[in-house]
């Protein structure tokens, strides 16, 4: 059984080389393209964000990723192996927090971490300096012999996060990791991500919270129909594909400018009851806003506009 030595360190993978790399990627379900044809390299050490519409194929490309759906064409490799032949040895190496906590409620915090690393074959006395540190990094401290039942939703996925770094992976894969949880605890779940980046952890992010992809990804990437339409960081993203500032008013004011676009030089989008005007001039637009009398408000541009720009605003079940 293998052994887990007294305080053991992260082994990042080393910085510069791939920890994935994804060619001509492609899955076929009833004669549809799930997934078609995706490229993607992944560095060690990089913090990635893969967003997308639902149904847009991230989940069928986590899966082949993680070597839990048979690819039918191209090829993947994870940290320089690939996953058809090294699936398991692979899979040693990963971490992977699901979208759904899968914790076991017959357990303590405690058992929990103890039951998931018998599953690497993890035992002996730096096993347990190893769970005092993780619980330190979810700050669950006092909670070691607490009940699932009686977490907070955060607490749990903090628990999910600290069960999922036991084996301590090279990469780590984030499924929607803070769906439905207040901004406190959110921002909590952020502090711990940017600590393992620090660390050289490589990370890989699905999320529907384009602030989060913001805020945390060095690079994303936008998938939309199975195929990647666009990949940079964050901000060259945001300056390549939409103005720099964005006015929102409500439909009943916007509608007297509907009736006659010209009287606004700008792009409009409409979200719900909300309006949308991207401009490069603010300055020109609130002045026609303010001269009619009408409440907007001027904000920068962000990920989100550039999502709803390239995936369209219909929204999708």
């Amino acid at each position: 059984m293998n052994r887990l030595p007294p305080e053991t360190p992260m082994r990042p993978h080393t910085h510069g080389d791939p920890a994935i790399e994804i060619r001509g990627l492609r899955k076929i379900y009833d004669g549809i393209p799930v997934v078609d044809g995706i490229d993607l390299s992944i560095s060690g050490g990089e913090f990635f964000g893969l967003l997308g519409p639902n149904g847009a194929g991230k989940t069928t490309a986590l899966r082949m990723l993680l070597g839990l759906t048979p690819i039918d064409s191209g090829s993947v490799r994870v940290l320089g192996l690939p996953i058809e032949v090294h699936g398991r040895e692979i899979r040693e190496r990963l971490g992977v927090v699901p979208q759904f906590d899968t914790l076991d409620i017959d357990f303590t915090v405690e058992e929990n971490l103890l039951t998931y690393a018998s599953y690497f074959g993890l035992s002996g006395s730096g096993l347990k300096q190893r769970i005092d540190d993780l619980l330190d990094l979810a700050n669950l401290e006092s909670r070691r012999h607490a009940t699932i039942d009686t977490l907070s939703g955060g607490m749990k996925r903090r628990l999910t996060l600290a069960r999922a770094l036991i084996n301590q992976p090279d990469l780590v894969i984030l499924d929607e990791p803070t769906t439905g949880l207040d901004p406190q605890a959110r921002h909590h779940l952020w502090r711990q991500l940017r600590r393992l980046r620090e660390r050289g952890v490589t990370l890989v992010l699905t999320t529907h919270y384009m602030e989060e992809a913001q805020e945390l990804c060095d690079r994303v990437a936008i998938i939309d129909a199975g195929r990647i339409i666009a990949c940079d960081s964050p901000q060259a993203m945001i300056v390549a594909h939409v103005e720099p500032w964005v006015i929102s008013l409500n439909a009943a004011s916007a509608r007297q400018f509907i009736a006659d676009p010209a009287t606004l030089p700008a792009r409009m989008l409409e979200i719900a009851d909300t309006w949308l005007i991207y401009t490069r001039n603010p300055a020109e637009v609130r002045a026609e806003l303010e001269s009619a009398g009408l409440a907007h408000t001027l904000r920068a541009a962000n990920l989100e506009d550039v999502f709803l720009k390239l995936t369209g605003h219909d929204l999708r079940e």
